[in-house]
């Protein structure tokens, strides 16, 4: 009898040693003991934040260039970095003034539950996150059979080989890759994504120089072209092309794979994040619309190949193209893991051991199927771009810039006579209205390429 209780406790112990010993007293769900374990440093931290923000749609920033111009486009990336870096923050703060007091939140609806209530967090930022998420493991899938059939036509131009041939074998790619645990087993991975965002960034930029420097270039005009209203759309639009790629969505579930105690280590990710976002964002987009003014692009890739001919040295845009393809699975499989977090909790039992049999076998169907649908919708949508855009619009406006500022005030209750309150308040109001107008220009442009789409397009 004594050696059954010791034997039970041995694995109530080995259980919260897989879940980083941090949320004692917590009763957790399978979703949050075995893909949400708190082990990590900051440095692992500072990995997956930079994998979920500097990833390639940066490439679409001088497009964005291209509808604001130099100046209100440099202001646009400044105003991004500062409040994106600062929401974050505050999301920090308050998840670390959750977990001082014995609460310890490791998911988005679980700051929504304790801080808005439970019909906040089940029917708005529950499906908003889950459908931003989803949306960008879709969204990577279908750009990464993008990059694989450009790095195909250039090592055999005139291929006839169709784009969801590419995006299938990606997909089957990701399914093996998907059953990695947990998020915290993604750090390695996540390593080698900060550095693949750096070698893709670095030459762009040495594509872009290349170009612009050449007899081919034309002359560069860097007006903003259109009537009034498509330039007032081409802006908004601009703007949201920019928060999209400041976005990040999971910032809680990031924070939930540091191990305790918490305080102080998300604001030193966040600064290793930082100094990749400054250092590839600003040096894609200044490059790319200097290079080539309002003929950018929705993304730089594009601009490099003509008329299905290389404007640069074709082994250039190789490497680009292959690094690019690279880190596109680590960025889908860092926005998996709400998915995951889901299905695991829904499918496993937190009683027993994270690779029991009854838990390994419900992970391996369900994670297979879920990118199986990812890569379905990637193939048969090649126009998801359209779409996540308007996803972009009413998902990552809010969740990253109106609601931590919320979040925040309702939890430390800042005076309403001091700079914080207002601020806060400032920027839930503008960016809940820029969300709204956000997502009429995206229905905008759907409508406007609704002709052109066709499934399983070859695009």
């Amino acid at each position: 009898m004594g050696a059954a209780t010791t034997a039970g406790r041995e694995d109530e112990e080995a259980k919260k040693m897989e879940a980083g010993g941090d949320t004692v007293g917590q009763k957790l769900d399978a979703g949050a003991l075995f893909v949400l374990q708190s082990k990590g440093s900051w440095l692992h931290c500072g990995y997956h934040l930079t994998t979920s923000i500097v990833a390639p749609p940066l490439l679409s920033l001088p497009f964005a260039f291209a509808g604001l111009g130099w100046s209100a486009g440099i202001i646009g990336l400044v105003i991004g970095a500062a409040v994106s870096f600062y929401s974050y923050n505050l999301l920090s703060r308050v998840l670390e003034h959750h977990a001082q007091q014995g609460r310890r939140q490791l998911r988005f609806r679980d700051m929504a539950h304790d801080i808005l209530g439970p019909g906040w967090a089940r029917f708005y930022i529950g499906p908003i996150q889950f459908a931003v998420c989803f949306g960008a493991v879709i969204a990577c899938t279908l750009l990464a059979g993008q990059s694989m059939k450009s790095i195909y036509l250039i090592a055999n131009p005139g291929g006839t080989i169709k784009l969801y041939v590419f995006v299938t074998i990606f997909g089957v790619f990701m399914m093996i890759l998907a059953q990695l645990p947990s998020f915290h087993s993604l750090r390695h991975v996540n390593l080698i994504s900060l550095v693949l965002c750096l070698a893709y960034s670095f030459c762009a930029v040495a594509g872009c120089i290349y170009f612009g420097n050449s007899d081919r270039a034309p002359a560069k005009d860097y007006s903003v072209t259109g009537g009034t209203p498509k330039r007032v759309f081409g802006v908004f639009n601009a703007i949201a092309v920019i928060a999209t790629t400041y976005g990040n969505g999971i910032i809680p579930e990031i924070q939930a794979t540091v191990a305790a105690p918490v305080t102080g280590k998300m604001f030193k990710g966040l600064s290793l994040c930082y100094a990749v976002v400054v250092t590839t964002f600003f040096s894609v987009a200044i490059s790319g619309y200097w290079a080539f003014g309002n003929q950018a692009a929705g993304t730089l890739l594009s601009n490099f190949m003509v008329n299905g001919k290389a404007v640069i040295p074709d082994w250039l845009l190789l490497i680009t193209q292959l690094f690019t393809l690279l880190q596109l699975s680590a960025v889908a499989m860092v926005y998996l893991q709400p998915t995951n977090e889901v299905l695991e909790g829904l499918l496993s039992d937190p009683k027993q051991r994270q690779y029991a049999a009854r838990n390994v076998v419900p992970r391996l169907v369900s994670r297979t199927l879920a990118v199986a649908f990812s890569t379905t919708v990637a193939a048969m949508v090649p126009f998801f771009g359209d779409m996540n855009a308007l996803i972009g619009a009413f998902g990552f406006l809010p969740l990253d810039f109106a609601v931590p500022a919320v979040f925040y005030n309702l939890t430390f209750k800042p005076s309403k006579k001091g700079v914080v309150f207002w601020l806060n308040t400032t920027i839930a109001v503008v960016f809940s209205a820029l969300a709204v107008i956000a997502s009429v220009a995206a229905v905008r442009q759907i409508a406007l390429d609704a002709n052109t789409y066709k499934l399983f397009a070859n695009v």
